[in-house]
């Protein structure tokens, strides 16, 4: 078929990939991989894209879930894949959280759900102080934990909004950490996924910020299970988790190293809390059950090709990711239609979707080639180009 390029030209490609087949794993993971995924729309019950609850085809949305359980790995429900903030109310998540919970005690696996916990009920502008934030999640713990999930403490863009300095970040965490049932996940995103959490920890520079994160983690060791990093910078990463008190994880959300930083550099390695897990999940299953058996070669070798495909999903600005993430679930048959909550179809381009075909052949991870050929071809009719 004839796919644009960033060049502006159509040029002809034919599939190379040999698709992977998704399956459980043949031995007891060594990393514990969280997918985050995304919600499914309904696009029949939409009526009003940009205001309002979205219109959430719930038997899609978990059986999108019940595959990656299927496939050995957990789940990270209502996060930023989820679309929280940017087409997806608390309502909708909260009834997501639920739904998710009472599949996954269901679910021959048991997997592990961790979900995210926030303060996005509540609109900035009310969120003044560090009481009413506090507050805001207090009421989102106890309905993730009613549900029977374990908690993630999402970044707030509440405290970057009122200007907090390290002390009010230190004072609201503690407590929050304190009243929480079971060990929580904490949540460093940067600001490349979401602007609005710039100068997150209120720290003046990221040596500030890493000091001020590592003393909350050290003083609130045994009720923290973990931290999630999304700062897309390996360096970092590395030079932080080997710092971690022994118990507490390091959960990369470095959608652009993972392969490296799961694997680890001997004493020291990382888990995964990745988006792009859910868009990868047979490469992802796969190799992470292949470094449990120690043979790394195969890991590499299914992980390797889908790191330009992530790169690509997650380039600048990388907070529209998330079309990339519901286009592969559309292309391999999860979904009947490309349509997002808030029309979030819309935020990326037709030669990132063709660049997101042509990668994904050639990570083998176009399940049904015969299908993601004819929608992709769909696509580009829509589009104006003849495939």
């Amino acid at each position: 078929m004839r796919l644009p390029t960033y060049a502006g030209t159509l040029e002809d490609y034919a599939l190379v990939g040999d698709p992977l087949i998704p399956r459980a794993p043949k031995v007891p993971l060594t990393r514990t991989a969280f997918a985050a995924a995304h919600v499914v729309s309904d696009p029949l019950a939409e009526r009003d894209p940009w205001q309002g609850r979205p219109a959430v085809d719930w038997d899609a949305t978990l059986r999108f879930r019940e595959n990656l359980w299927d496939q050995g790995l957990g789940l990270a429900e209502a996060m930023d894949t989820a679309q929280r903030g940017m087409g997806v109310d608390w309502d909708t998540a909260r009834e997501l959280i639920d739904r998710t919970m009472a599949a996954a005690k269901a679910h021959p696996m048991k997997p592990r759900v961790a979900c995210g916990a926030g303060t996005d009920h509540v609109p900035l502008k009310d969120l003044t102080d560090p009481v009413r934030i506090k507050s805001a999640y207090s009421e989102q713990m106890e309905a993730v934990e009613a549900a029977g999930g374990q908690i993630i403490l999402m970044a707030t863009r509440a405290l970057p909004a009122i200007g907090a300095g390290p002390e009010t970040y230190a004072r609201v965490y503690d407590e929050l950490i304190t009243q929480a049932a079971q060990p929580v996940i904490l949540h460093w995103l940067g600001d490349m996924f979401d602007p609005a959490l710039k100068g997150y920890w209120g720290g003046a520079s990221i040596d500030e910020a890493n000091a001020i994160v590592l003393d909350l983690i050290t003083r609130n060791a045994a009720r923290i299970d973990g931290i999630k990093i999304s700062l897309l910078d390996q360096g970092h990463e590395e030079t932080f988790r080997a710092k971690l008190p022994e118990s507490v994880r390091l959960y990369t959300g470095d959608d652009f190293n993972y392969a490296t930083l799961i694997e680890g550099d001997g004493p020291h390695y990382s888990h995964a809390l990745l988006g792009i897990f859910a868009a990868i999940a047979p490469a992802a299953a796969q190799a992470l059950d292949a470094l449990a058996q120690d043979d790394r070669e195969t890991y590499h070798a299914l992980l390797a090709p889908t790191v330009p495909l992530s790169r690509e999903i997650f380039k600048a600005p990388t907070q529209f990711y998330k079309a990339g993430i519901a286009f592969l679930s559309w292309l391999n048959g999860h979904q009947s239609h490309f349509i997002m909550p808030a029309g979030f179809q819309s935020s990326r381009e037709i030669t990132h979707y063709a660049q997101v075909f042509r990668l994904a052949d050639q990570a083998r991870l176009l399940t049904d080639p015969d299908l993601a050929t004819h929608r992709m071809g769909q696509l580009l009719a829509l589009h104006g180009i003849d495939g």
